[in-house]
């Protein structure tokens, strides 16, 4: 990604989290970056097509780091526990595209769909380590679907505890996640 286009995606991405996607217009952002429309137009066709780039490439992120990781263990815990360490992580680093993500979770336009087919994207990858858990008996029984949408529903936690405490300590917030979430997955 060149300069400018990086300019672009990370000020679409603050102004996006601060002010919401309906309240942010081109105009604004080309005058914070400090291009020309056609500058913005060169790299983006449209504002919808800037929001679709800041999805993509925040789920492509975490899903990375999440790969990356969890390749690294053979042990299903081990890779629910990387998990919830990257999750935590990357909203200290990346408190806006999660902002976004879950600010248009819902509703039903194009941008709504688009947030909920990455969203479900990355839930599928946790769900499928934890069936292979399951199955492999090192991961209570219980329904896939559900534990990969709690262990997803972290980012959310965490930028709820991060707003109340201004900051996050990301290994005291990991250890409490660890002790009770997925303590509660091991099988004794």
């Amino acid at each position: 990604m060149n300069k400018t286009k990086r300019k672009i995606f990370e000020t679409s991405m603050k102004l996006f989290a601060e002010k919401g996607y309906d309240a942010t217009s081109i105009e604004e952002i080309t005058a914070t970056v400090g291009v020309a429309k056609g500058t913005l137009y060169y790299h983006f066709s449209s504002k919808e097509e800037i929001f679709n780039f800041l999805v993509e490439e925040g789920i492509k992120l975490l899903q990375n780091s999440v790969d990356i990781k969890t390749a690294k263990f053979s042990n299903y815990i081990d890779k629910l526990k990387s998990i919830v360490l990257i999750q935590i992580k990357i909203v200290v680093k990346y408190e806006d595209i999660i902002t976004i993500l879950l600010s248009q979770f819902w509703g039903s336009e194009s941008r709504n769909k688009t947030c909920k087919k990455y969203v479900f994207s990355y839930i599928d990858k946790i769900e499928q380590i934890v069936k292979e858990g399951i199955e492999k008996e090192e991961i209570k029984k219980g329904d896939p679907q559900a534990i990969a949408s709690e262990i997803y529903g972290l980012i959310a936690s965490s930028i709820v505890y991060k707003v109340r405490c201004n900051k996050i300590d990301v290994m005291k917030l990991y250890k409490e996640f660890e002790s009770t979430v997925i303590e509660g997955l091991k099988i004794k």
